[in-house]
């Protein structure tokens, strides 16, 4: 990773549609911006209402290709402090950053400031449902600094600044993306928090190995500082007794188990000692917050169900689920367990799962978050059956929190992305209304940036 370098200082003018670097003395330069302004007001009495239109874009949900680090996430870019920034990887074109601006958002400005990573070429793009994009503006000379487009006329959800050629060996950084216009009368999100979530999590070995993979997702897992941790089961292995919770997973995990909220996975049920014996001694009242290995909780907008996959066969925990959901009044929902129904790894789809996923679609769930597979993948919203719908539920495979990987082997309808190999954890970035997430590997690179998701 490169170190922090401050933007050079660039004095610029006024043209058209933006601002640019110019080497026009001070007095000229004035004269000239207020004969511009002068003669704007008069000649094109709509452009001076656009410039003066709210800020839309802060604090706005956002994605991007790629970061350099974790630390350099897109939402850095349009939280609103100067000194924090966006990163892409470095050394490669094109990279994008897009930025979710609600619902039916008229757009009459875009400013850019760069860091010294900055684009040669790039378009500014609007898109109505993120996939077909119109281009604003273009840039074909870039010099980095402050871009300032104004004038624009664009209406669409999404506001992308797509990068296609580099102006440095580095990649593509932006202190600030701020978009102005007006967003149609839907306020931004609130109630943000981030979430980070693994399963399959700790094997027998420790730090002083350098192949054990758990302490570094621990590390990680730590580093990004969320609200609270989600683990997908499979919490310690091979047989899930204290002893090895307490030798193993307890010396990474443990650091911040107050602050997790597990379930558990079927290496749980191997413990000699009995069925989750070693889980529930080693937890606690943490994973049997209401008595039994399933339970709830609230977080924002946001309902949470944690569900024990090892017992779908138990009438008692599925007249729970359906009494638990009936109850809530959250807008979005989330449920989280071992066994995926879908999935394209060794253990494939989990049809003991599938009548959960009736109650949670029934009940409008937005977002499954499952384990047992050793691997990364998201899946594109489905219902119970297999079906691409709209109103379907999310679900991930988040596994790769330190056993060993598994490869992928059949690929499922439905699945948009599949990594098998690099450890990691999930990165969920939640609001009042909407959900993204990114795969984040143990080298603080982000390995996948999910789309952006309306609650249902």
């Amino acid at each position: 990773m490169r170190p922090f370098v401050s933007a050079p200082f660039r004095p610029t003018s006024v043209p058209l549609t933006r601002v640019r670097r110019s080497t026009v003395r001070p007095t000229l330069l004035l004269a000239a911006v207020l004969a511009l302004v002068g003669g704007l007001l008069l000649a094109h009495p709509g452009r001076a209402g656009a410039v003066a239109d709210p800020l839309i874009s802060q604090g706005r949900p956002a994605t991007s290709s790629s970061v350099e680090d974790a630390t350099f996430g897109p939402e850095k870019a349009v939280d609103g402090v100067a000194t924090t920034r966006w990163a892409s990887a470095e050394g490669s074109d094109p990279q994008w950053i897009t930025v979710d601006l609600g619902p039916s958002a008229a757009v009459s400005r875009v400013r850019l400031v760069w860091e010294v990573a900055y684009a040669r070429t790039y378009r500014v793009e609007i898109s109505a449902d993120n996939v077909a994009w119109t281009t604003l503006a273009s840039e074909s000379a870039g010099n980095g600094g402050t871009d300032d487009w104004t004038g624009l006329t664009g209406q669409g959800r999404y506001l992308r600044v797509y990068g296609t050629s580099r102006g440095t060996p580095y990649g593509y950084s932006l202190y600030e993306l701020e978009v102005y216009g007006t967003s149609g009368g839907t306020p931004p999100p609130t109630g943000a928090f981030t979430v980070v979530a693994a399963g399959d999590i700790a094997d027998r070995c420790t730090a002083s190995s350098s192949s054990c993979a758990h302490p570094k997702t621990a590390a990680l897992a730590q580093r990004l500082a969320p609200a609270f941790h989600l683990t997908m089961g499979d919490n310690q292995y091979d047989d899930a007794m204290l002893s090895d919770f307490r030798a193993y997973y307890d010396k990474t995990w443990g650091a911040f188990k107050a602050r997790t909220r597990p379930v558990p996975g079927n290496h749980e049920t191997y413990d000699p000692a009995g069925p989750l014996a070693g889980y529930k001694s080693y937890f606690g009242a943490i994973a049997y917050p209401q008595g039994k290995p399933y339970y709830s909780y609230d977080h924002g907008n946001w309902h949470f169900v944690a569900l024990d996959s090892n017992s779908f066969d138990d009438p008692a925990q599925i007249q729970w689920l359906k009494d638990d959901l009936a109850r809530t009044t959250k807008g979005c929902v989330a449920a989280y367990f071992h066994h995926p129904l879908y999935s394209s790894g060794g253990h494939g789809n989990d049809p003991v799962s599938r009548p959960v996923w009736r109650i949670l679609h029934d009940a409008k769930a937005d977002l499954v978050l499952n384990g047992h597979d050793h691997h990364y993948e998201r899946f594109a919203p489905q219902d119970p059956d297999g079906r691409a719908t709209a109103d379907g539920i999310v679900e991930v495979v988040g596994g790769m929190g330190g056993a060993s990987p598994y490869p992928i082997e059949t690929v499922q309808p439905h699945s948009q992305k599949r990594i098998s190999g690099p450890y990691g954890v999930l990165k969920l970035d939640l609001t009042d209304t909407t959900y993204t997430w990114q795969f984040v590997g143990v080298d603080n690179q982000v390995k996948d940036s999910a789309p952006t998701y309306r609650c249902h």
